[in-house]
């Protein structure tokens, strides 16, 4: 991977600490070097809380919850994106923290493991994969986020 240019946004009271932003942005760029993205990319990364979460989830997929984390790909899919020499938006990710303190904590995990994970989660979105279409996908979306996690030095 060239270069990752990540753009963070923090609208929710729990601070990221540098050492969060650290792994998150190590696993990011693990993902992007394990999907041999060879070009610069650019990250939108959003932190929220569930209420943020819930009003994008009603706008954006007209599902009435809140949810742990939500990705807009900026294209349909890997074949789409076009390098023409500049950094290339894939998309933004925006992630319920107060969601994934509850899941880190149901999961007996950080909310450090638990924030990579859906950081890696939501960039596999954003390169075009998407575990809701077919059980195949689904499986060999979750045998990538538990390899570069792995690679990463992020286990449960």
């Amino acid at each position: 991977m060239k270069k990752l240019y990540l753009y963070v946004e923090n609208g929710q009271e729990t601070p990221i600490s540098a050492y969060r932003m650290g792994k998150i942005r190590k696993v990011l760029t693990q993902a992007l070097d394990y999907e041999k993205v060879d070009f610069p990319a650019e990250i939108s990364l959003t932190f929220t809380d569930n209420e943020g979460i819930h009003a994008l989830n009603r706008k954006y997929r007209n599902v009435d919850r809140p949810t742990d984390v939500l990705s807009f790909p900026q294209f349909d899919g890997r074949d789409e994106i076009e390098y023409d020499g500049n950094p290339v938006l894939l998309g933004d990710i925006v992630i319920s923290v107060e969601k994934a303190a509850a899941q880190a904590e149901e999961y007996g995990h950080s909310l450090t493991r638990e924030l990579c994970f859906l950081a890696v989660h939501s960039v596999l979105h954003l390169l075009g994969y998407d575990h809701e279409r077919s059980e195949k996908e689904e499986k060999d979306m979750f045998a990538r986020q538990k390899e570069i996690l792995d690679l990463a030095g992020i286990r449960r």
